[in-house]
């Protein structure tokens, strides 16, 4: 049965590396996905999927339509905000947003999509970005006040992560975001991940996805961040970006299972006698 799966990301960009390959996959197997950006262009916005060369053109103008298209989203919807920044200083951003007014509207949204499942990210909001911060709290709140049945954090694999060598990340051939070098805190303990999906077979759409966000902003954040996967060799970006990982809380500890709608709705958590 089709289900409606809604990702809630922080900026225009970060779709295209933490659950690109997931949503392809959803969207391949018929299921409705939808793209939540906090912050972004303009005010609220809704945009519904069009035909390819529409959104191609669009590419050179809008990397986030082009990423959406390729992604085979339904519907993109932008809230507004200003991107706060690291320090979260930024007066308009979405790291100052009332978590109950925000979480109210997103809670509309999700209720409009009749949402079988909502992506946000981990507590520490990956590496810490206030604006990721925020979408766990407002999202999580959301989903409660909506009923979503399903709710993942997407992460990284912190174990790994903190045995890339630091020098590579100096170089420039992986990006700060994804390494937690420093940081013990950063993504999530491998014990706490539940989903590790499997996206090579839809590899070729997150590598383009990512490289239309690099063309639109070449000497913006999309490049720092984004750039260096792409200068990995495809087979390397193939082993690199081809599992996403997720967290979902209300399955027990050692819960490993390949596919974001798995066991859904309820978890299978045995009952003490």
């Amino acid at each position: 049965m089709p289900r409606t799966c809604v990702f809630f990301h922080a900026h225009r960009d970060d779709e295209a590396w933490l659950t690109a390959g997931t949503m392809a996959r959803l969207a391949a197997e018929g299921h409705r996905v939808v793209l939540v950006v906090a912050a972004g262009r303009g005010g609220l916005t809704c945009l519904d999927v069009r035909p390819a060369a529409a959104v191609l053109t669009d590419a050179l103008t809008d990397a986030l339509d082009a990423s959406a298209h390729l992604l085979g989203c339904a519907r993109v919807v932008l809230l507004g905000y200003e991107d706060s920044g690291l320090d979260g200083s930024a007066l308009g951003g979405f790291s100052r947003a009332n978590v109950g007014l925000a979480a109210d509207g997103l809670a509309e949204l999700l209720r409009q999509e009749r949402a079988d499942l909502l992506s946000v990210y981990d507590p520490a909001g990956g590496y810490g970005h206030p604006d990721h911060v925020h979408v766990h709290r407002v999202g999580v709140r959301a989903a409660e006040l909506a009923g979503t049945p399903v709710v993942l954090e997407a992460t990284l694999d912190r174990d790994l992560l903190l045995r890339v060598p630091w020098p590579l990340v100096r170089l420039g051939l992986v990006p700060r975001a994804l390494n937690a070098k420093g940081s013990e805190n950063a993504y999530a303990p491998r014990s706490e991940i539940t989903h590790r999906v499997c996206v090579r077979p839809y590899i070729a759409a997150k590598r383009t996805a990512l490289a239309a966000n690099v063309a639109h902003d070449p000497g913006g954040g999309s490049a720092c961040t984004l750039a260096p996967l792409l200068r990995l060799p495809r087979f390397l970006f193939r082993r690199v970006l081809g599992t996403e990982c997720f967290v979902r809380r209300d399955l027990p500890p050692g819960t490993v299972l390949d596919h974001p709608l798995a066991m859904w709705p309820a978890s299978k958590v045995p009952v003490d006698a």
